[in-house]
């Protein structure tokens, strides 16, 4: 634990080095590292007490990679009352530092009485601590608030009495602990009635029992503003774990500080009787990460310290790894390897026949193109007329009968047309005439396939009797010459315009007609759905047969 007669015998050798430690000359250069823990936690160290520890101050922030030290710690010396009461140069130098920054934490150890590290015994402490009770020291801790307040740092933390469970300083608490809070509200309740004054005073005894228990010297939450330790790498406990869960140990001190309102803060901290311990350093920096300080200040000097002693140098690299911000290492080009080329090999493509398919010979059907018939028109032979005497003969017409056609139902698949072939009646040349041959016309059917119809049976018809001139008799002749009858030209049958149906003849008509189907294409080319022939039946035609 530091005491102030070892700090102050240490001022001409710090003095000295000041310069030299304020270029950073002796320092490593920076690097950047990884972690930045309790970045938004106030943090600093106790460098020196005076301009040299103020120096310090920015060579610390490069070695931790350029980590912003907001947090300025040092003491007031405890050996006369004029010390106490900040009658010294160095708290100007501190009051300019606190004022460049507004985030910056002006931290100020202050003892309660003089002769503070003269191992007083606890006899003349008890006295010292009932005449401090009564308000003998009361204008002393006035004038020191006064100061601050002139040098413009009044929001400065008091940490007053410290470590006042042990045995080390004279402001001890074990010798009269009524008394002894007594006392210590006495000089928070002068140093408040001091106008423009902001003090925080933080409460802070040693970590574990010690010389009594730190609870017993709690002067009240109306005086105190932080509840600190200060806690090193000491026992009692052997362990981090023993140190966390000790009686008055680092979990009943946070356990308190939040029982009573209050924030807490480590003003010490540091190694010390296990040397260079980085598990010690890396568990407490762990500690103060997940419980929050208002600020802590590692003690940084020998056996305590990381940065400006060397004989911690495990300790020094967990300390600067953890606290030191992200910063992003150094960008080392990556190499640029060629990629090699790798020629694609040409695989040939089979080549594959394509396979010929013969397309398949689809036979045209052979539409047979139907015959259409035509009518025989019978050529009458000519007849070489007889001479005949002066009475002529009538002849006797031999009537034909004609032969009834037999109707032809069509097909309902595809109707084949039936032609009858009408029966020319043979003419029966009497000797002096020439009958010139019926020539049947022949109709053309009409397009329309009309039903089959069965011709109805008509009666015979009286035949009318025609008279027959009486034939002339030629002129005899030496040679007598026979001229050939001319023969009638057929009549060349004439398409009806539009199939009509034949009306039904009349009872004895001598037109008789026979209705022929020859399929709806053939009856559109023909035009007729029909064929008449004329008969003469009269009795004195010569073709009456009845």
């Amino acid at each position: 634990m530091p005491r102030p007669g070892r700090r102050l015998a240490s001022t001409c050798i710090g003095t000295v080095t000041a310069g030299l430690l304020a270029t950073g000359a002796a320092l490593a250069a920076p690097e950047a590292h990884k972690g930045g823990q309790g970045s938004d936690i106030a943090m600093g160290a106790y460098l020196d007490y005076g301009p040299s520890g103020i120096a310090r101050i920015p060579s610390l922030s490069r070695w931790l990679g350029g980590k912003e030290i907001r947090v300025g710690h040092t003491y007031l010396p405890g050996d006369r009352w004029a010390g106490i009461e900040g009658n010294v140069g160095f708290l100007e130098d501190w009051a300019e530092w606190r004022q460049a920054k507004d985030d910056r934490m002006f931290v100020l150890n202050v003892p309660l009485q003089e002769r503070n590290e003269e191992r007083v015994p606890d006899r003349q402490v008890a006295r010292l601590i009932r005449a401090g009770a009564e308000g003998a020291y009361d204008h002393h801790f006035r004038k020191l608030a006064e100061r601050l307040v002139d040098l413009g740092v009044p929001d400065t933390v008091i940490v007053l009495g410290w470590e006042m469970n042990g045995t080390t300083y004279t402001h001890r608490c074990a010798p009269d602990p009524e008394n002894w809070k007594a006392y210590w509200r006495r000089v928070v309740k002068a140093m408040r009635s001091v106008p423009g004054q902001e003090f925080r005073f933080d409460f802070a005894p040693n970590r574990g029992k010690d010389a009594i228990g730190w609870t017993e010297c709690y002067p009240g939450d109306d005086v105190v503003d932080i509840v600190g330790m200060d806690s090193y790498d000491q026992d009692p406990g052997r362990s981090f774990d023993d140190q966390v869960s000790q009686p008055y140990g680092l979990q009943q001190h946070v356990d308190f500080a939040k029982a009573h309102g209050k924030g807490i803060s480590y003003p010490e901290w540091g190694l010390f009787r296990r040397g260079d311990n980085p598990e010690y350093v890396r568990r407490m920096l762990k500690w103060i990460e997940q419980h929050r300080p208002i600020y802590h200040t590692i003690t940084d000097y020998c056996p305590h310290g990381v940065w400006q002693c060397k004989t911690n140098p495990q300790s020094s690299k967990v300390f600067r790894d953890a606290l030191a911000p992200d910063r992003p290492g150094p960008v080392t080009p990556t190499p640029v390897i060629p990629t090699p080329v790798i020629p694609t090999p040409v695989v040939p493509t089979p080549v594959v026949p394509t396979p010929v398919v013969p397309t398949p010979q689809i036979p045209t059907p052979q539409v047979p193109t139907p015959q259409i018939p035509k009518p025989e028109v019978p050529t009458p032979s000519p007849v070489v007329p007889a001479p005949v005497s002066p009475s002529p003969a009538v002849p006797s017409p031999a009537v034909p009968s004609p032969a009834a056609p037999a109707p032809v139902s069509p097909s309902p698949a595809a109707p084949s047309p039936a032609v009858p072939s009408p029966e020319a009646p043979a003419p029966v040349s009497p000797a002096p005439v020439e009958p010139g041959p019926a020539v049947p016309s022949p109709a053309v059917p009409s397009p329309e396939v009309p039903a089959p119809v069965s011709p109805a049976p008509v009666d015979t018809p009286v035949p009318v009797p025609v008279p027959v001139p009486p034939p002339e008799s030629p002129a005899p002749s030496a040679s007598p010459s026979t001229k050939p009858s001319p023969k009638p030209s057929p009549v060349a049958p004439k398409p009806d315009p539009a199939p009509t149906t034949p009306p039904p003849p009349p009872v004895n008509s001598k037109q008789w007609c026979m209705p022929l189907n020859f399929g709806e294409w053939l009856s559109k080319l023909i035009g007729a759905q029909s064929l008449c022939v004329k008969f003469d039946w009269g009795k004195d035609s010569g073709f009456w047969p009845f």
